[in-house]
């Protein structure tokens, strides 16, 4: 856990003290919705999916495919036609009529410049409709809009964005170099839980009332991980999460930190599974999501 006493001098006086908190196997495994004898798909939590588009439709089949993997009991996407047709080749099982979710997953692989009407039409709704969102890439834009709580998953180079458009100019590098402090910084300007993603994958809550916000760590065990398409199925396994406890989210938004830490460890040990100490791809991480979870649940080491 940091020290305040240890800030350094050169911090302003919007740099409060985090509670930072080193996320484990342990800290993970209380926050998987193990279902029931009487939950049936609609409760076990069914998570709205818009993202993928024409540039990148592939991140839709990513995202899905992670969401299904980590336990929802229903994925309903709404995304552009091309990459609605490439998910329901990869996950049949996929809904793609609108109907009533516990969450929302917006804007992974798509991008303000190249937002259609269709996709435009589709986001609206979801931030309107009052259940909690995980925010990326393409999205993030829209996060001032946002009146429901949401996990914001910038990469560094959309948190200089984040910042920027509160108002606080900082690089790339400088953001890399000192990620607990901006990721903090980003959520009290945004309000928002933030994921930021890296090796050491940071999670932070605004500051609210008296005493320190809180933020976890999640120590990745080997950079394999970093690969086209990694990003897109975090945001699936986080967007699963959240929908599967919604209700939990609803009455108390900081639950989001749990939920999106525990996103990242179970994302980081699938990546380490898949690769057994090798390259692997996006899709790869996805598939083994369940044995994660399956440790996590059962608490036996294998």
């Amino acid at each position: 856990m940091s020290d305040p006493a240890a800030i350094p001098d050169d911090r302003d006086d919007r740099d409060a003290p985090v509670q930072w908190r080193d996320w484990t196997e342990l800290s993970a495994s209380g926050n998987i919705a193990v279902p029931g004898a009487d939950d049936d798909k609609y409760s076990r939590g069914v998570l709205g999916v818009v993202t993928g588009g024409d540039e990148f439709p592939g991140a839709a089949v990513l995202g899905v495919d992670a969401a299904v993997h980590t336990g929802v009991g229903m994925v309903r996407y709404l995304g552009p036609a091309r990459a609605a047709d490439l998910v329901l080749r990869r996950r049949p099982e996929v809904v793609t009529a609108p109907g009533r979710v516990q969450a929302w997953l917006i804007g992974s692989g798509q991008s303000v410049a190249n937002r259609d009407d269709e996709t435009s039409a589709a986001l609206e709704h979801a931030i309107a409709d009052g259940v909690p969102l995980v925010v990326d890439a393409g999205a993030l834009d829209l996060v001032a809009r946002l009146g429901a709580p949401a996990v914001l998953t910038p990469h560094a180079g959309e948190l200089v964005t984040l910042l920027k458009s509160a108002g606080t100019g900082v690089d790339r590098a400088t953001v890399t170099a000192d990620p607990e402090r901006w990721a903090a910084r980003a959520a009290d300007a945004t309000r928002h839980v933030v994921l930021l993603k890296g090796r050491v994958t940071h999670v932070c809550a605004p500051l609210a009332g008296a005493g320190p916000r809180i933020g976890a760590r999640v120590q990745a065990p080997s950079s394999w991980a970093a690969t086209a398409g990694s990003g897109d199925v975090l945001g699936g396994i986080v967007g699963s999460l959240v929908a599967t406890h919604s209700d939990e989210v609803l009455a108390d938004p900081k639950m989001l930190v749990a939920l999106a830490a525990t996103g990242a460890f179970v994302h980081a040990w699938a990546a380490e599974r898949a690769s057994d100490r090798g390259p692997i791809a996006a899709l790869d991480i996805a598939e083994a999501v369940p044995r994660v979870i399956a440790r996590l649940v059962s608490g036996v080491a294998d």
